[in-house]
């Protein structure tokens, strides 16, 4: 379902993309070598709670979010990772923890590493534990106008 909403949403911005099918995995590191795909060209979407209100943060697979950086990139007073508990109604169109980094189809700011900004293509869990997208990481900018900083 949440795959449908993304293809619509980046068909009707005439984007084009790829969408890999994959064995069951729950990681981001387990999607990467099932995929093939490195940890570092794989993008993962955290979601954090800056001063309460859940935003994405989205980093390479093999990474994680330094939340004292985030918290001075925003000049926030608190920021952490939000629980599953916290997030799982903001995503009614995919499985927990399989968001698309496109924070406005629900709402949310994006961070996006500026690492992701090394490479030509951005691959990206597509709201299922079963697909990636895989497209242009200049597509991605335009269309999420991410804050781009090291967030790592």
């Amino acid at each position: 379902m949440a795959l449908s909403k993304l293809r619509d949403f980046l068909d009707s911005q005439n984007v084009k993309y790829m969408v890999v099918s994959h064995s069951l995995a729950y990681t981001a590191q387990g999607i990467a070598a099932l995929t093939h795909v490195s940890g570092h060209k794989l993008a993962k979407t955290v979601i954090v709670k800056i001063d309460g209100i859940l935003a994405m943060a989205v980093v390479p697979a093999a990474d994680h979010v330094d939340l004292d950086r985030l918290r001075a990139i925003t000049a926030a007073k608190a920021v952490e990772v939000a629980s599953e508990a916290e997030f799982k109604g903001a995503f009614p169109d995919c499985e927990t923890g399989a968001m698309p980094p496109f924070g406005l189809l629900y709402d949310m700011p994006v961070f996006a590493d500026s690492s992701l900004a090394k490479h030509e293509e951005i691959t990206f869990t597509a709201g299922t534990h079963r697909e990636l997208v895989r497209m242009q990481w200049q597509d991605l900018v335009r269309l999420v106008n991410p804050t781009i900083d090291d967030l790592t």
